[in-house]
């Protein structure tokens, strides 16, 4: 499962609802990802982010290092948000579902994808 900002923002907040969602994922075995670009939206001050911080060293986070491919589906979706196309492509190569805050914005990107598209699950 890759993870976007509003589950990494919950996290910091130690919402209820993201523990739940972790307990259940480990049970499941489900391991979780994230990108780099995804943690810069949500880093500030890691003296203050003691929870994220932590949630961070134990999932998998994932360079920008495909930058042609996330240009690509920008320019097929005619949108420009950089860090959701990277998701998206990100995602796509692992064969892993999206957990995001907006699934309208993912599902716009992966609706040009065809069957091998994500599936973009809402959070919460």
């Amino acid at each position: 499962m890759i993870l976007d900002a509003g589950f990494l923002i919950s996290i910091d907040r130690s919402e209820r609802t993201a523990r739940t969602f972790l307990t259940a994922a480990t049970r499941s075995g489900t391991a979780l990802h994230t990108t780099h670009p995804v943690v810069a939206q949500v880093w500030r001050t890691g003296s203050r982010q003691a929870r994220l911080s932590a949630f961070l060293k134990t999932i998998t986070i994932h360079p920008l290092d495909d930058g042609r491919p996330v240009g690509q589906l920008l320019a097929q979706t005619g949108t420009s948000d950089v860090i959701d196309a990277h998701l998206v492509i990100t995602a796509l190569r692992l064969g892993h579902d999206i957990l995001t805050g907006d699934p309208d914005d993912l599902t716009t990107l992966t609706a040009v994808l065809g069957p091998a598209s994500p599936t973009v699950h809402a959070w919460p």
